[in-house]
């Protein structure tokens, strides 16, 4: 299971690894049954204190997403239901937007700039199917 964290965002380490986590069970790359890394394994390979991932599957645990069982491991336990999926879907686009957004701003290009270049590769990506790649 891949999970990428972003140390320079806004957005703690733990809710970065709760969103990702719940965006692989919405789009059914993890499944009910699934096992998730150890706290310390996952803590680990993310290169992250133990008590962030800790953090990260108590909320996910207390949402109903993930079981853990004390000697056996960690688990996802549900399936998102379709509506809940589509708007975990949703939610991480638009932060993902947002986090586009705010970066483009920093670096100094105007919503104009932005627009162009956003609607030139989404017009890319329409006539061929998938994404352009970077030139």
């Amino acid at each position: 299971m891949q999970i990428t964290i972003d140390f320079r965002s806004d957005q703690p380490i733990y809710l970065q690894i709760v969103e990702q986590i719940r965006q692989k069970v919405a789009q059914g790359e993890l499944n009910p049954g699934d096992q998730l890394p150890t706290v310390r394994q996952m803590a680990a390979d993310l290169r992250v204190n133990f008590n962030t991932v800790a953090r990260a599957y108590r909320l996910l645990d207390e949402a109903g997403l993930i079981s853990t069982q004390q000697g056996r491991g960690t688990y996802i336990w549900k399936a998102l239901d379709p509506q809940l999926a589509l708007q975990v879907r949703q939610q991480s686009l638009t932060r993902l937007t947002h986090n586009y957004l705010n970066e483009a701003a920093r670096m100094g290009f105007q919503p104009a700039e932005v627009s162009e270049i956003v609607q030139n590769l989404l017009n890319k990506w329409q006539q061929s199917g998938s994404p352009p790649k970077p030139e």
